[in-house]
């Protein structure tokens, strides 16, 4: 290999190098939500978000369609959770997309302003920082 072909390959591979690695709490579809609290808070029904998917059983593979990740903060009263959804599409969202309940609401983390969500979220839980807040997705 000549000494040009060599520098060439070394100037196109460069780039590659120098790209930094996406922020895990920024990848897949991410949805901001306020939605009631479910569940009657036995094993077979504990206390979580509405919409968020049941734990899966030992020994039983998770589907990879749906929500793969949330996390959440009940609000000061303990009747709703402030909650981030994850999600590989954002057809998974559906369901909450068309829910037309005035006290369900969702953000679409990309979309929605960063200042309507902190709002939002402080209305239910004053003590709310979105800087502290969402779940890193498997």
């Amino acid at each position: 290999m000549t000494v040009r072909s060599l520098a060439a390959v070394v100037c196109l591979c460069a780039p590659l190098i120098a790209q930094h690695r996406v922020d895990p709490r920024n990848m897949y579809e991410r949805a901001l939500c306020i939605v009631p609290i479910v569940g009657a808070g036995t094993p077979d029904d504990p206390r979580r978000p509405e919409f968020a998917p049941l734990p899966t059983r030992v020994g039983t593979a998770a589907s990879g369609d749906g929500i793969i990740a949330f996390s959440f903060q009940a609000s000061d009263d303990g009747k709703f959770a402030l909650v981030e959804f994850v999600a590989r599409t954002r057809e998974a969202f559906a369901p909450i997309l068309a829910d037309k309940r005035p006290e369900v609401k969702v953000f679409i983390k990309g979309k929605d302003k960063r200042q309507d969500i902190e709002a939002a979220f402080r209305k239910l839980k004053t003590t709310f920082n979105l800087d502290t807040f969402g779940t890193v997705a498997p």
